[in-house]
């Protein structure tokens, strides 16, 4: 399997930094070979532990035999058509089972596309189309791509917005629970109410709810560190819209498929969104998104309204199908809940080791550690977080941060990692917080 080019990493490097844009960042200076499960090996022979899944789109891993079968049978029968000029099996196939393993059990239907971003935005089309209204509400440090509109939807500012504006109109943002930076003297509870009272108050300082298309919502909020809403909070914006005749948006593109023990996110807080969005570990790697949701909010939109050159590429959609498949028959999402205890057991033992290690939060394995200069102050310690990313990054695991702050270690491991891949990830982080 080793690569017939004849340049060496030195020189590959070179042609980077001649080549392509420093904007484009790199965590890993390494050049990728091949990669099977949950490994990574370079053109020097060096393996890398991958606990960063392509910002968490290899939930069944690198190359997973069953879906580069599909992958490679498709490739043979034709490459893209065009779904808008000539319809194809796996396009529609894909539709009828994201239909149906996405929660609720109204009648649905789905649209495919290429990117979260464009997902993101075709969905924001959709509730202004049906709704007639406008504004779009999002919510503070919330991440929803890098187009246009969806910068404008983004909360955190760099590396995403600053410079890149003006930006579209009629969005905002919203508060949102962060339980650990609360005020020490209220309860748990006294700060959720207070979020929700704010949330509410909300459409009468900022924006009338009466002009608000759509609220888009992360259940758990992925770029911003892994922060984990109360269940409470997320009913009552559910509730809210419903009440109020606005679309309720759940962007699952990084927790969807497993990642949190559930098939969705939004699974664990008993609600079910008018649209969700899907991407990433959609494809295992191959570039596809798609909107789901309520039947009723597509039947008013015309045909050719909603489209692309290459939404729903079949190969895309072929790997999708099966990438749905292998999750099932492997028990991936409940793997999720048991590599996730793994992981959150280790931070635990670094934490009575290390002061600053603040909170450990998680769901399923999507978990994250904030580093703080102390345990008692949480002050944000991003240059500690430097320290690790960049330790961890040369002794051979692929790891990422997080966070407002750049403090946040977050853990998105394939869910086919083997317990020997994960305890040579995990032995590793533990040097790396040694060091």
């Amino acid at each position: 399997m080793t690569t017939t080019n004849k340049l060496n990493t030195q020189e590959l490097q070179d042609m980077r930094n001649e080549f392509v844009p420093k904007a484009i960042g790199n965590g890993n200076l390494a050049i990728a070979d091949y990669a099977s499960g949950a490994t990574v090996t370079d053109i020097d022979g060096k393996k890398w532990i991958d606990f960063a899944s392509a910002i968490g789109t290899l939930n069944v891993g690198h190359s997973h035999p069953r879906i580069t079968k599909k992958v490679h049978e498709q490739v043979d029968k034709f490459l893209h058509p065009g779904f808008n000029v000539i319809m194809y099996e796996s396009y529609l196939k894909l539709a009828k089972k994201v239909c149906e393993i996405t929660p609720g059990t109204m009648a649905k239907q789905a649209a495919f596309f290429n990117s979260g971003a464009e997902a993101i935005e075709n969905a924001v089309k959709i509730a202004r189309h049906h709704t007639g209204k406008k504004a779009v509400v999002t919510f503070n440090r919330g991440f929803h791509g890098r187009t246009n509109l969806t910068m404008g939807m983004t909360s955190k500012v760099r590396p995403f917005k600053v410079g890149f504006g003006p930006f579209t109109p009629e969005l905002y943002q919203a508060p949102f629970p962060y339980t650990y930076h609360k005020n020490a003297k209220l309860t748990d509870e006294e700060y959720v109410q207070d979020i929700i009272n704010e949330f509410d108050e909300f459409f009468l300082n900022t924006v009338s709810k009466d002009e608000v298309a759509c609220v888009v919502m992360e259940p758990i909020q992925g770029e911003s560190g892994f922060i984990i809403p109360d269940k409470k909070f997320v009913q009552h914006v559910a509730d809210f819209c419903q009440k109020n005749k606005i679309i309720f948006i759940a962007d699952e593109i990084q927790t969807g498929f497993g990642r949190t023990g559930k098939m969705f996110a939004m699974e664990h807080f008993d609600v079910v969104p008018d649209l969700i969005t899907i991407s990433k570990s959609l494809a295992a790697g191959l570039p596809l998104s798609g909107v789901v949701g309520k039947k009723e909010l597509f039947e008013s939109i015309a045909p050719g309204e909603l489209g692309g050159t290459y939404a729903g590429n079949p190969v895309a959609c072929e790997a999708a199908l099966e990438v749905i498949e292998v999750i099932k028959d492997e028990d991936l999402v409940n793997q999720s809940n048991v590599i996730g205890k793994k992981i959150t057991d280790k931070l635990e033992a670094l934490a009575s080791k290390h002061d600053y290690l603040g909170e450990i939060r998680g769901v399923g394995s999507m978990v994250a550690v904030e580093l703080v200069t102390n345990q008692e102050t949480k002050s944000p310690n991003k240059e500690k977080a430097d320290q690790i990313l960049k330790y961890a990054n040369t002794h051979g695991l692929l790891l990422l941060s997080s966070g407002l702050h750049g403090n946040v270690v977050r853990f998105l491991v394939p869910l086919v990692i083997t317990d020997d891949e994960l305890n040579k990830g995990l032995d590793i982080l533990e040097k790396a917080f040694a060091e």
